[in-house]
């Protein structure tokens, strides 16, 4: 004899507009987790940050010619140690 009677019943509303569906999905998903703490973030922006600057001056590196970079480095020197009020060259 078999005991299997169709498919199971479904357990949510039928009635359920979309956006309550969509609302109760994002309610599910986000209770139960702490908020990071201050010095996680901090952690792992500085990390993504890290790793994105690394990236991004390997790739302007190789397309410039040495030159090029050498008229960089001057003019970050300059602004970094130059004279406050001496005239800083561009480009």
């Amino acid at each position: 004899m078999c005991r299997y009677l169709g498919m199971p019943k479904r357990t949510r509303k039928e009635s359920q507009d979309i956006n309550q569906f969509a609302a109760s999905i994002v309610r599910q998903s986000t209770q139960d987790e702490p908020a990071p703490d201050q010095a996680t973030i901090s952690q792992v922006m500085r990390a993504m940050g890290r790793r994105g600057g690394l990236k991004g001056a390997a790739t302007l590196n190789a397309k410039l010619s040495p030159a090029q970079r050498k008229k960089s480095a001057q003019r970050a020197a300059q602004a970094r140690w130059g004279k406050k009020g001496a005239k800083q060259d561009s480009k």
